[in-house]
């Protein structure tokens, strides 16, 4: 949620890229340089969350004392990968299927999007929820994700990352879930020598946890727009915020870093952008025909 909410301050900020909505409002898809970089940079966030949220607990072999059921921290940690796992995929896989059905066609960025939602928002209860809850967890996840993202067109609002959707949107609903179905077994596992903590009103704790979620969501979105929001007021006053128009519409990799990252030169040694190139279709025909004639009415 924090970085989540600071990206929502700094593309508020900044304004929409140049030519993301044309002079009626509506909105202009900016394509990416690389699918493919957005799928390997996923897969590594895929690999990154299991350090993120499993190595949390920073000791695997730990015994527990107090004679219960579980061998030891190391059932938590793999339930905790587990329940990753799934709120994950399931958002990815939700995602993917809805925006089938709403745009017609498949969008693997979409669905890179989608699986980090769900990582996004199973993190606040990962290790105090069960698997069967993770499961929606992601899929709620997933339609809060396109919820905002439609939500920003209607307003306008550019995020290229999604991070204001994801991280913050799917983030607020994740601390709300914890509220909703963390078991009050799995916290005392988690969180031992406190008995009587409060857990999720849908698994019989009543409502303490899920309104101390709420304070929380309160708390965070109140502490970062206070100095994220300023900090980067206080950039675009200084003109530190944003290139100028003519970098932006030239592309920084030729403006301030020489070159374009994605070139490619052919056996002419003719620089090629690496873009998509249209252009027309010519018939194949080296000479006219001389005798063309048109056919008669009655054929």
């Amino acid at each position: 949620m924090v970085g989540g909410i600071a990206g929502l301050w700094g593309a508020f900020i900044e304004g929409p890229r140049v030519g993301r909505f044309d002079q009626v409002g509506r909105s202009v898809v900016l394509r990416g340089h690389s699918a493919s970089l957005v799928v390997l940079g996923s897969f590594l966030l895929w690999f990154g969350w299991y350090g993120f949220n499993p190595g949390s607990f920073l000791t695997i072999a730990k015994s527990y004392d107090d004679g219960g059921s579980y061998y030891g921290q190391w059932s938590a940690i793999g339930r905790t990968a587990v329940t990753t796992t799934l709120a994950g995929c399931t958002a990815a896989l939700t995602t993917l299927f809805s925006k089938r059905l709403l745009v017609g066609h498949w969008n693997v960025l979409d669905v890179c999007n989608g699986l980090l939602a769900g990582f996004a928002a199973i993190t606040s209860g990962c290790s105090v929820v069960e698997p069967w809850a993770a499961i929606i967890c992601g899929f709620v996840a997933s339609w809060v994700l396109i919820g905002c993202n439609k939500l920003a067109k209607k307003l306008k609002y550019d995020d290229p990352l999604e991070a204001a959707q994801l991280h913050g949107g799917c983030g607020a609903w994740g601390v709300l879930f914890t509220g909703l179905f963390a078991t009050t077994s799995y916290v005392n596992e988690v969180y031992p020598g406190q008995p009587g903590r409060p857990y999720g009103l849908f698994m019989g704790g009543g409502g303490k946890l899920l309104a101390a979620q709420i304070v929380q969501i309160l708390v965070v979105s109140g502490w970062v727009t206070a100095t994220m929001g300023s900090l980067f007021y206080l950039l675009k006053k200084m003109e530190l915020l944003r290139v100028s128009r003519d970098d932006e519409l030239a592309g920084m990799d030729m403006t301030r870093h020489g070159g374009f990252a994605y070139a490619y030169h052919d056996e002419d040694g003719q620089p090629i952008k690496h873009a998509y190139m249209m252009g027309t279709i010519e018939p194949n025909i080296k000479t006219p025909p001389t005798n063309l004639s048109l056919p008669s009415a009655d054929v």
